[in-house]
Parts: structure tokens; C-alpha cells; sequence
């Protein structure tokens, strides 16, 4: 009986052991910790942040093109024969009109002088048949044929001048004429590229635009055209016609503008940097470019908002940031404007933003962000 009142004894001591243990790592310790995370408050994130602004911007339509020349050819012969003088230089400003190659046509004045001669015994036979025709000393018909005979001489005439101004290769407009292909003495058949001609001044842009967006582009928009050749120079010109079909395989049109290039920097195959102002002035909501975080699941910008956190915090007030999904529209340089989403005046996060989370403590310090570069990097 005393040796099951011992063991009684010892279990209950070990079963309070085993429970005040427990309760302790179950319960008590728990609750300390909870408190301890509760007390200590992490400090706010430093952030950078500015307000967003209401500015005035015009609806811009951008697009990718290619400069095309208004004329544009390759000089060739229309008959075979050998060079016998060159007229011009590479890249030779010349004139409508302008000689460029002479091939040898020795033959020609040759044959030239022949049918010329013959043409002179034909005119000289005709008026002697005309003269006795007038006395009744020869038939119609003599005449006739006389007269037949000088026409024909006439005709060979015409045809020999006609080619020897074929040998004579001239400049049909004015513009520039790009290298040489040809070379004294140089032997060359009827087609062959002697030299590129182009009309430079004014250019033609020519640039596909989709068919949802063909209703804003009108005659005479200007457009504001960039090109990687002079990087800080903007070119303008004006839309002049528009094509009277639409690409069955990119669903686009063409869209054709008229840009003035006195200087001739512009050159045919040129890649352009379009921008076509299709409307209005507008105003729009924007923000710096830094401010935006983009990310399949939508874009997002981080609004500072003068709020107390709530709890164990509410002894320590402080700016909190709050993350808003925002529907982006057209981007100027280092600003982008939002369609919905923020509100004007509103403060937003420009960096810092990869150590925040919807709720975070920010304290904003003033000239900490990044400063932007004074070109930006090509697109």
C-alpha cells in the first residue's frame, strides 16, 4: 500500500513536470515571442518620391519607316557601245538635262552623212519631177515615186540622229548621282547601271500604320521624324497621301509624308524613327519613368499616403505606401502618362520600390532618387 502511494506520488510530480514543460513551449513561450515581434518595430524604408503632374500633350501616333526618294533612278544606256567621255564625278549635284556619258557613235555620224546625202539627191529628184510635172513632161506617178523616195531618205535621217542621241546619256531631272559605275573606254550594254540618280530635296517617309489607327492620321498632320544618323536633330515634314488598300498580311496601311531635306543629309533607305501628331492637345496624368514597376501581372506604381499604422504602432505615426495597379498611355522622354490608376498631386515612390510591400513604413527623403542622364538610351 505505502510503495503504490510512492509511485502515485512520483507520477503526479512527473506528469506536472511534463505538463508545466509543455505548457510553457506550447503556450507561454509562444506569447513571449509574439511580444517581443510586436515591440520591436522595423525602422521605415527609406524611399525617394515625387508628385505626379497634370500635363498637356498631344496625342502622338508612332510608327517605323523608311525614307524613299520622290524620283529615283539608275542611269543605263539604251544601246550598246563603248564609253568615250565621262561628264561627271560621284555624288555630282547635276542638273535636269545635264550630259553625263557620251558612247562612241562614229559609226552613226558615218551613216549620218550617208543618208544625208541621199536625202539631198532625193529632194533635188523630187523638184525636177515637180517641175516637169507642172510642164505635163513626166506621168504622176514618176512623181510620186520621187516623192516617196525623198521621204524615205528623210525618214533614215531622223532614225541615224535618233540614235546618235541615244548615245548622248543625259541627267532626266536634277538630283544627286551616287558612284560611278563605269569607266572610260568600258564597253556596255543597253540597260546596264552607269549611275544612281536621286531627287533629294524634298523626301518622301513612307511608314505602315495598323487599320484601327487610320482614322487619326489626316492630310497635312505633321510628323516628327528621328533617325539614328543624327541622334539629337528631330526632321518634320507633313503626311501627303495615304494608300488606297490595306496590307492583307499586316493589316497595316501606308502612310506616305513629305519631309523637306535642303541640306540632303536624308538619304533613300534611311531606317525612320516616326511620330505622327494625330490630334489635340490633352491633358494626362504623368509620372517619372522610374516609378513605374512592370510585370506580366500588370504594371504598378507605390503611393506614399500620410496614414498612422495601426496596432502597436499606432505610438510611432508614420507614411505608409500603398501599391496600385495603373493602365500606362503614351511615354515623352523620362515621363510616362497614367490613364487610370492615380490621381494628380498624388506622392509617388521613384525608387527604392524592390525593398517595399503593400503597407511598408517609407520615410521620404528629398533628392535621393536617381539622376536621370542627360541622353537616354536608344529604344
Amino acid at each position: 500500500m505505502k510503495r503504490s502511494l510512492i509511485f502515485f506520488v512520483v507520477f503526479l510530480v512527473l506528469a506536472g513536470l511534463v505538463g508545466g514543460f509543455g505548457y510553457f513551449h506550447f503556450v507561454l513561450k509562444p506569447e513571449m515571442i509574439k511580444g517581443a515581434l510586436s515591440g520591436n518595430v522595423p525602422p521605415p524604408t527609406t524611399v525617394s518620391a515625387e508628385a505626379t503632374k497634370t500635363e498637356s500633350w498631344r496625342p502622338l501616333l508612332p510608327a517605323i519607316g523608311t525614307f524613299q526618294a520622290v524620283q529615283g533612278i539608275e542611269i543605263a544606256p539604251e544601246v550598246d557601245g563603248i564609253v568615250t567621255a565621262i561628264h561627271f564625278d560621284s555624288g555630282h549635284e547635276a542638273k535636269s538635262g545635264e550630259l553625263l556619258v557620251e558612247l562612241d557613235d562614229s559609226v552613226e555620224q558615218a551613216d549620218l552623212r550617208s543618208a544625208q546625202a541621199q536625202l539631198k539627191k532625193a529632194s533635188q529628184d523630187l523638184a525636177r519631177q515637180q517641175e516637169l510635172l507642172g510642164r505635163g513632161n513626166t506621168s504622176q506617178a514618176s512623181f510620186d515615186a520621187a516623192q516617196t523616195q525623198r521621204d524615205t531618205a528623210a525618214a533614215a535621217v531622223t532614225r541615224i540622229k535618233a540614235v546618235i542621241d541615244e548615245k548622248e546619256i543625259a541627267s532626266p531631272f536634277a538630283g544627286r548621282l551616287g558612284i560611278r559605275m563605269v569607266s572610260l573606254g568600258q564597253y556596255v550594254k543597253a540597260g546596264q547601271n552607269l549611275v544612281a540618280l536621286q531627287q533629294l530635296d524634298p523626301i518622301f517617309a513612307d511608314f505602315p500604320v495598323p487599320e484601327q489607327e487610320v482614322d487619326r492620321v489626316r492630310i497635312g498632320q505633321v510628323v516628327q521624324i528621328k533617325v539614328d544618323a543624327f541622334p539629337r536633330r528631330v526632321f518634320e515634314g507633313k503626311v501627303a497621301s495615304l494608300d488606297a488598300k490595306v496590307n492583307q498580311d499586316t493589316r497595316t496601311i501606308l502612310v506616305r509624308a513629305e519631309v523637306p531635306n535642303p541640306d540632303g543629309l536624308l538619304l533613300p533607305g534611311m531606317f525612320a524613327n516616326v511620330t505622327v501628331v494625330a490630334g489635340v492637345a490633352q491633358d494626362v496624368v504623368t509620372v517619372p519613368r522610374t516609378a513605374v514597376s512592370y510585370s506580366l501581372y500588370g504594371d504598378s506604381v507605390y503611393v506614399v499616403k500620410n496614414e498612422t499604422p495601426s496596432g502597436a504602432e499606432q505610438a510611432q505615426p508614420a507614411q505608409v505606401v500603398e501599391r496600385r495597379f495603373v493602365r500606362l498611355g503614351d511615354t515623352r522622354d523620362d515621363r510616362v502618362a497614367i490613364a487610370e490608376g492615380v490621381k494628380a498631386g498624388e506622392m509617388v515612390v521613384t525608387s527604392g520600390q524592390i525593398k517595399l510591400h503593400p503597407g511598408a513604413r517609407v520615410v521620404v527623403q528629398p533628392n535621393s532618387g536617381l539622376t536621370p542622364p542627360a541622353e537616354l538610351p536608344r529604344e
